[in-house]
């Protein structure tokens, strides 16, 4: 199983929501939502700056995908942006190996 890191933006519509509860639990509806997919939900964080949360789960990208169609259609969040980790050291580091192919031209 990969992991994922999922940040997005709230709409006006999920912002009027907060207004009219604001003790709600976030994380619930994020949990909710990757569990719906089969993915295992890790964490959910509120943030300052260009996106309004981030979500880590561990899962598949069609997983990620799904989460991300369906709560965009749900009109509460929008600008969701997919991150996978991946190895950037060790034998498991796939992508650095195949970097390590690539010669620049006239090299």
């Amino acid at each position: 199983m990969a992991k994922f890191y999922c940040m997005g933006n709230y709409t006006a519509q999920a912002f009027q929501g907060f207004l009219k509860d604001p003790t709600s639990d976030r994380s619930k509806a994020a949990r909710a939502a990757g569990e719906a997919v089969g993915a295992k939900f890790i964490s959910y964080d509120a943030l300052r700056g260009s996106y309004d949360f981030i979500v880590v789960f561990e899962g598949t990208f069609d997983q990620a995908a799904g989460v991300k169609l369906a709560t965009e259609a749900s009109g509460a969040l929008t600008n969701i942006n997919i991150c996978e980790a991946i190895q950037m050291s060790g034998p498991a580091s796939q992508a650095v190996k195949i970097a390590a192919k690539y010669k620049a031209p006239g090299k």
